[in-house]
């Protein structure tokens, strides 16, 4: 597993980021039973580069925590038996399989642990998991989704005992 980050933000968050990240796409990719080697990119960021890339990318006027950008397309998620056969889906230089990229707002992530009384290692471990099980074709749009996807991310946390 290739995890590749880039912090372009001038907020320290009081945690090791790096370490965690790994922990948590680990787990993921362990929970998913993912059969590949993989690649995930992870952008740190501002709520004002954040606000732009919503902007650009959603057309929503507004700063959020987290954004994914997955780079495959899955019959079901979590489902990896036809990746193989979509193309540009594995990096020709590693041969890892590119997941895609995880963009989170350090402001967000030090806010919204202050607002749920938890600490700023569990939301950016949360924000992570979150965004991880984006990347494997999962959403939150209708109910029966959000309820399947709340239950694999207490699942993932549950896995790396970072827990409320």
């Amino acid at each position: 597993m290739s995890l590749y980050i880039e912090d372009e933000s001038s907020i320290t968050l009081p945690i090791e980021t790096e370490s965690i990240a790994n922990l948590v796409v680990e787990a993921a990719l362990d929970y998913i039973q993912c059969p590949f080697e993989a690649e995930v990119n992870l952008l740190l960021t501002d709520d004002e580069a954040i606000h732009e890339m919503n902007q650009e990318f959603r057309q929503v006027d507004r700063s959020t925590d987290v954004l994914s950008f997955p780079m495959l397309e899955y019959a079901n998620p979590g489902d990896f038996s036809e990746i193989e056969e979509q193309e540009d889906a594995f990096n020709p230089e590693t041969g890892e399989l590119m997941l895609g990229d995880i963009v989170i707002s350090k402001e967000h992530v030090l806010a919204q642990a202050e607002a749920y009384a938890h600490s700023p290692k569990r939301e950016f471990a949360f924000l992570i998991a979150h965004s991880m099980l984006h990347l494997f074709g999962f959403d939150h749009m209708e109910e029966e989704e959000r309820m399947i996807m709340e239950a694999k991310q207490r699942e993932i946390m549950e896995k790396v005992q970072i827990l409320r």
